[in-house]
């Protein structure tokens, strides 16, 4: 035995590692530790210290780790080794034990413990201790005979580290405690140590059993995985605050796939209510190990339950606290703002990591987001994951643009959730630029225009979100779109652009060169993008100071060099271009003169250049009537843009000359004689004025028109070489427009100062026109047609003028304006059928709609199409002068007694005549006229106006009711309808009580003894022009824009006020659209034709989508079934008919069916009421039930109770076997319904053989069939057993139909009609895919001997037995013979034949029996 010795530090690092036993037992006596304060390293007696020396590991106190001089394999080697062949063993272990708890009583030695070894390289020798050590405690843990007591004596030690918060001592120890028990080569007893630690996780705090629960998979043998995670998943439903751990715990272990998919289940339930920070743990786990079959209806589940609204709102909150608060808390607030937006973004990437590395995410998601239909249920997190999917697999590209582009159009991804992800989520969508510019790319290329808009709406919202780089690529985009040359994507383009420049024009002036460059491809544009353009232009140059800009001069170059031009596209360009610049010219000035008056100067300079920029313009048109007009109209569009903004020094030089222009040029002194020759004599009409005789003016129209006319070619040229101004009566209407627009400016709305023109007299002709057209030249009857667009264009300018003054007598005068109008209308129809190849004079003179709000112009011009239609006779002259008068409004007043008079006067115009309404005929030339502006509705506002006639003492001598006539209000609506389909501005309407007081006069009949023909046809025009109207306005999807709710509530409040006048202020959304699904109800018995009736319910429909309730949705119901129900006759006593009728008919029909609580008993109720009825009238008579049952009608009733019927079917689902008696059941009757309903259906191609019938029933029965397939069978195959003879009956009746398919198969062979015989083939694969399924299904409850086949032959739709060649003989059909079973052989033969594609069927029912 070796005497006793101190270690040195060369024994310490394993020098010396010989027989220290005599030592280490005599140090049994002492506990206490020394510790050299030079170096640290413990000294003392202690059998612990001197064994861990002897083995090779020096112990150190203080900030200094424990240092290790050998391998790690070799101290426990060297230890274990001492321990067992030491002479007091195994008691030595203990007091081994004892020595390591005293040791690590002091907190800095039990954390020198836990972290790892230092290594140290022994003096002059060879280093081969790894740069890595495990800590004492994990060596320890490794040795078998130390491991039990260590493990307890660490689990002793934890409870001490309980309420210790991180970084009090510097260290977190219950983690480092934990972190010993991680990857330990073999656990004696690894079941106790896990109970043990599942027993701390119980009575641990918080953090604590995080660290327990995340090192759970570390520690955890392979065999314990499944127990173990059972046990921690029932923590989810204990302590959410453990959601995080356990998910993350799980994710890393074995599970099968019940447990998985019950913890998953259990994660989906919490995904609602977990902490933001937490979710993409979340996330990440339920994304984990998805298999292909679970993957859709995971990721349906996750998107239900996953809402980015809850990550936002504590963004919001964070950052409405921030501004209240101090800025130390500002900053906080920032700062929790900035993790929270690290959270949704950390949550985005685990999304991105599963759609990448994991197969068939991308697919099911897509999916689920394919298989949401209902609007409300699309949220943010689809649109981001499609833009992310875009992203990071490009095999799903196509499909994303698809997605979107079948979406976008039915509002389930509306633009509102496209501004809410780039507003909530900007830093997440960054990330996706390419994705979203190449899908705004995509879109833009569309023809639907909600999908262009959608793919706009990304181009501004990128601009408004993005940083420079991004803002860049969008407008290089934007303007490559502009170069392309296609008008949709210019135009739309050009909207973009016009709203970057308005919204962030500072942002955008910096990529000005690139909008510069579309100055090089004008060639491509039209005029209204021409002056898009030019106004995008013009604010860029001269916005922010910018007044030197090279944008100016490259602007007034290309104006100057398109206004010298001799071709009038060209000169056309340049005058938009010109007026655009100037407008933005304008703006400028007047901002600067409100902002700073040391900038006067300056302003000035841009009034100077202003003037000579318009006098250069002026100067270029006036050789050019069709010119100097658009210049007009350039010029009133600029001020009703500018209105109240315009300077006043340019409104005052625009004014000055347009008021001298005017008068020089079109105002003459009312004479009894006209100097002058012309084509026909001149007389003054329509005069409105009450003394002739005092100065009144006239528009001396017919000679300008005359003069022109005749002088055409010499005068204009005389003209031009002279310099003067070129007078044409193309400039009349557009230089009154910008008369009158200056006056009102001017005078703040009043025309008093140009009243005169509203009443005075036109210089025209004679228009005593029937009989004589046939006299005149064809150059006098294209002079009178042109006269005549004059005049209406005049009028209709007019009307547009003083539409809104509020005198009684001028509104009188306008109300007379649109009688004129209606009565010219008619005068040109006749002129118009009378000169085929005729093309009339230009009124919208830059070939587009006119842009100034709130006009709303034509289109552009159309070809003319001649117009061959009868037209009614005129009142005649109407140089409608009268005496001094008087006028009194009555807006409430009865208008039965005045509607006689009004009605004669308007009968007297269309009598002796069939061809209808002249309107209609005029269509094709809309075009050509003048359009009416907004305003011009709200006349639709007026009541009575009573007019005075004063006799020559002023005594009232007479009474005469001026109000809207029928055809005068029919005028008006058709074109608002026109302008409606266009753009939505919700005008207000009313309606006159006309047609309910005639169909009350006649007890309901239409053509009664009282009523006229073309009165009730211009009163029905006028009630569904109203109906449409209304339906168009309530359909336009902007109402379910949050930001328009005030504007829904403001329509509806006026149909509610109808029924509880001034109770409507302060009720609620939902209470306004019943007040007004009532109120347009009640106009369900005075609708005068079938097209109104289905109007009408289209109205109901969108009233009450916004929501539908069940009662509204049986109200619908009731009234198309109450429509169906009605004859609808012509007030000519015949039958409504023809295909307007029909598609009608089908619109109103779908209507009943979608909207009827049972279809399968409403298809019942018509086929087996109904047609019975109809087949037992004559051949012109019709269903007594369902008087729009004839035999005309029939195959639309038969189309759409066949593919709604197939419809329905379809909604039931499928069979389970989990489905209770009572359910399948339920289901049973249903299949049972709609089989005897279909079976009906079939069997009336017997006696309606029809092709469209025929088709239908090929087409419809093939897909039945399908549907009985895939959901009635899975059914039967469980339900067989327990309703047997529900099953059989069933089965019977639909055996019928399928042999009447088979009959119409043969019938559609015979005949050898392709559009027939193209359903035969998928038919016959349906019916044969039927026998064997039937087969099946008695297999599977075995009862496969009921099945038997037969040969079915061929036979015609009666049943008669089709005689054919041999090949036809040898296809057996698609059911079974009702012969019994002859020659079982031979049957089996036949079923072996039948796989080259005979059709053959079960008669399962009776065997079975």
């Amino acid at each position: 035995m070796v005497s006793k010795r101190k270690l040195s530090k060369s024994d310490a690092r394993g020098d010396s590692p010989i027989a220290e036993l005599p030592q280490t037992k005599k140090s049994r006596i002492s506990c206490k530790e020394k510790t050299s304060a030079e170096d640290g390293v413990v000294e003392n007696d202690n059998i612990f210290v001197q064994l861990i020396k002897t083995a090779g590991i020096s112990l150190n106190a203080g900030e200094r780790q424990n240092d290790i001089g050998v391998d790690q394999a070799t101290f426990q080697k060297k230890l274990c080794q001492i321990l067992r062949k030491h002479p007091f063993y195994p008691r030595v272990v203990q007091e081994f034990i004892s020595g390591l708890e005293t040791h690590i009583k002091d907190r800095d030695q039990f954390r020198n413990c836990l972290l790892p070894c230092a290594p140290v390289r022994g003096e002059g020798t060879r280093n081969l201790v790894h740069s890595y050590c495990e800590s004492l405690i994990k060596l320890l843990l490794g040795i078998e005979t130390l491991q039990p007591a260590v493990i307890t004596l660490l689990l002793e030690k934890l409870p001490e580290f309980f309420f210790d918060t991180v970084g009090t001592f510097g260290t977190n120890f219950p983690r480092l405690i934990v972190n010993q028990f991680k990857w330990l080569d073999k656990i004696l007893d690894s079941k106790d140590l896990v109970m043990k630690l599942m027993q701390m996780v119980s009575v641990s705090p918080a953090t604590i059993q995080h660290d327990i629960i995340t090192s759970l998979p570390e520690i955890l043998e392979d065999s314990q995985q499944s127990e173990v995670a059972r046990e921690v998943s029932l923590l989810l439903k204990r302590d959410s605050r453990l959601t995080v751990p356990i998910l993350d715990a799980l994710s890393s272990l074995d599970l099968d796939a019940g447990l998985l998919a019950e913890v998953r289940q259990s994660a989906m339930i919490i995904v609602p209510a977990v902490k933001l920070e937490d979710l993409p743990v979340v996330i990440k786990f339920i994304l984990h190990n998805i298999k292909a079959v679970d993957a859709v209806e995971v990721i349906s589940a996750l998107r239900k339950n996953l809402d980015l609204s809850s990550c936002i709102l504590p963004l919001q909150m964070l950052s409405s606290q921030s501004k209240l608060k101090s800025q130390p808390q500002t900053s906080s607030s920032t700062s929790q703002v900035s993790s929270s937006q690290n959270c949704v973004k950390l949550l985005f990437d685990v999304i991105k990591l599963a759609v990448r590395f994991q197969k068939g995410i991308s697919e099911a998601w897509i999916k689920a987001i394919e298989n949401t239909v209902s609007m409300s249920d699309h949220k943010v997190l689809d649109l981001i994951v499609l833009l992310l999917i875009h992203t990071t697999n490009t095999k799903s590209r196509k499909q994303i643009e698809r997605v979107l582009r079948n979406k976008i159009p039915l509002g389930c991804v509306p633009e509102q959730l496209l501004q809410s992800a780039f507003r909530n989520h900007s830093l997440i969508i960054k990330d996706f630029f390419p994705s979203i510019l190449s899908l705004a790319q995509t879109f833009l290329h569309s023809a639907d225009p909600c999908v262009i808009s959608f793919g706009s709406c990304m181009y501004k919202q990128a601009f408004a979100a993005f940083d420079s780089y991004c803002q860049q690529e969008v407008v290089s985009a934007l303007v490559t779109h502009i170069c392309g040359g296609n008008d949709v994507e210019v135009d739309i383009s050009l909207d973009v652009l016009t709203d970057l420049v308005t919204l962030h024009t500072s942002s955008l002036i910096r990529y000005a060169t690139f909008v510069k460059n579309i100055l090089d491809y004008t060639e491509k544009l039209n005029p209204q993008q021409i002056r898009k353009l030019f106004y995008i232009l013009g604010e860029l140059a001269f916005s922010q100071r910018q007044e030197d800009s090279y944008i100016q001069d490259d602007m007034h170059m290309v104006i100057r060099k398109w206004l010298s031009s001799t071709v009038p596209k060209y000169k056309q360009m340049g005058i938009i271009g010109a007026i655009t610049v100037a407008g933005s010219m304008a703006a400028k000035r007047s901002k600067e003169d409100r902002c700073s008056l040391e900038r006067t100067q300056q302003s000035e300079e841009h009034c100077r250049q202003l003037s000579i920029l318009l006098d250069l313009v002026s100067y270029c048109c006036e050789q050019s009537p069709e010119a100097l007009a658009l210049y007009y109209d350039e010029l009133a569009n600029l001020i009703e843009k500018q209105k109240g903004n315009l300077d006043t020094q340019i409104l005052e030089r625009i004014g000055k000359s347009v008021v001298e222009d005017f008068s020089n040029d079109f105002v003459v002194d009312l004479t009894p004689a006209v100097d002058g020759v012309h084509l026909f004599p001149v007389k003054s009409l329509y005069n409105l004025d009450e003394d002739e005789s005092q100065g009144t003016i006239v528009i001396n129209l017919l000679p300008l028109l005359s003069q022109n006319w005749l002088g055409k070619g010499v005068d204009e040229m005389a003209t031009r070489n002279q310099g003067k101004k070129i007078v044409a009566p193309a400039c009349l209407s557009p230089s009154f427009r910008l008369l009158r627009l200056y006056t009102t400016e001017q005078h703040n709305g009043s025309m008093e100062e140009i009243d005169a023109l509203l009443g005075c007299p036109l210089h025209l002709t004679d228009l005593e026109i029937e009989g004589k057209l046939d006299s005149l030249t064809t150059q006098e009857r294209e002079f009178l047609c042109s006269l005549l667009f004059y005049a209406l264009n005049w009028f209709r300018e007019v009307v547009n003028a003083f539409c809104q003054q509020q005198d009684l007598e001028m509104k009188g005068k306008v109300l007379t304006r649109l009688q004129n109008i209606t009565e010219l209308q008619n005068m040109l129809g006749k002129c118009l059928a009378a000169s085929p190849g005729y093309v009339p004079p230009r009124a919208i003179f830059d070939c587009e709609a006119l842009e100034a709000a709130p006009t709303i112009n034509a289109v552009g011009l159309v070809k003319k199409k001649k117009t061959g239609g009868k037209k009614q006779k005129p009142e005649g002259s109407k140089d409608s002068s009268a005496d001094h008068s008087q006028m009194e409004e009555n807006p409430e007043g009865n208008q039965l007694e005045a509607e006689t008079t009004q009605l004669e006067k308007v009968l007297l115009d269309t009598t002796e005549k069939k061809s209808g309404i002249p309107l209609v005929q005029l269509q094709s030339y809309r075009a050509f006229f003048r359009e009416l502006d907004l305003e011009v509705f709200t006349i639709l506002h007026c009541g009575l106006l009573t007019k005075s006639i004063l006799d020559s003492e002023m005594h009232t001598e007479a009474r005469e009711i001026v109000q809207l006539g029928p055809a005068e209000l029919a005028f008006l609506l058709d074109d608002l309808c026109q302008k409606l389909e266009h753009i939505l501005i919700p005008p207000a309407a009313k309606r006159a009580p006309f047609l309910k007081a005639l169909i009350i006069e006649n007890q309901g009949v239409v053509d009664g003894p009282r009523v006229n023909i073309q009165e009730h046809q211009l009163m029905s025009s006028c009630y569904q022009q109203l109906l449409q109207a209304f339906h168009l306005l309530f359909a336009w999807s902007g109402f379910s824009q949050r930001e328009n709710s005030d504007l829904l509530r403001s329509a509806l409040k006026v149909l509610a006020d109808r029924l509880k006048p001034g109770e409507t202020e302060f009720l609620l959304l939902e209470d306004l659209i019943s007040e007004s699904f009532h109120y347009l109800l009640n106009f369900q018995h005075s609708i005068p034709n079938f097209q109104c009736a289905l109007t009408l319910t289209q109205l109901l429909i969108v009233i009450a989508e916004k929501p539908v309730t069940s009662w509204k949705k049986d109200k619908i119901a009731s009234l198309a079934k109450q429509f169906l129900c009605q004859s609808w006759m012509q007030p000519s006593g015949m039958r409504e008919k023809g295909s307007q009728f029909s598609d009608a008919l089908h619109t109103l029909l779908c209507v009943y069916m979608e909207h009827t609580d049972n279809i399968l008993k409403a298809v019942e109720d018509i086929s087996s009421v109904g047609v019975p009825e109809l087949i037992n009238s004559a051949n012109d008579g019709y269903s007594s039930t369902y008087p729009t049952l004839t035999r005309q009608t029939f195959p639309v009733f038969f189309q759409v109770m066949m593919a709604q019927l197939e419809n329905s079917v379809r909604s039931i689902s499928a069979g389970k076997p989990l489905d209770s008696s009572e359910v399948q059941l339920e289901k049973l009757l249903h299949w049972n319904m709609a089989v005897r309903d279909f079976h009906i259906l079939v069997n009336l191609v017997k006696v309606f053989d029809s092709r469209p019938v025929l088709s239908v029933c090929l087409k419809y029965g093939r897909l039945f069939v399908e549907a009985f397939l895939k959901l009635a069978m899975p059914l039967l195959d469980y339900s067989f057993k327990k309703h047997r003879e529900d099953v059989q009956s069933l089965l019977k009746t639909l055996q019928l139909s399928t042999r009447q398919l088979h009959h119409m198969c043969g019938h559609s062979k015979i005949h050898q009609d392709l559009g027939l015989t193209n359903h035969v083939p998928l038919l016959k694969k349906s019916l044969e895919q039927f026998v064997y399924r039937v087969k099946a299904m008695l297999a599977f409850n075995h009862c496969q001997e009921a099945f038997w086949v037969g040969i079915l032959k061929n036979r015609d739709l009666q049943g008669e037995e089709i005689l054919s060649q041999d090949s036809e003989e040898n296809d057996p059909g698609e059911g079974v013979s009702q012969l019994p079973r002859e020659d079982p052989a031979k049957e089996e033969g036949d079923i072996s034949g039948s796989k080259g594609g005979s059709e053959h069927d079960d008669d399962d029912e009776e065997s079975s029996e």
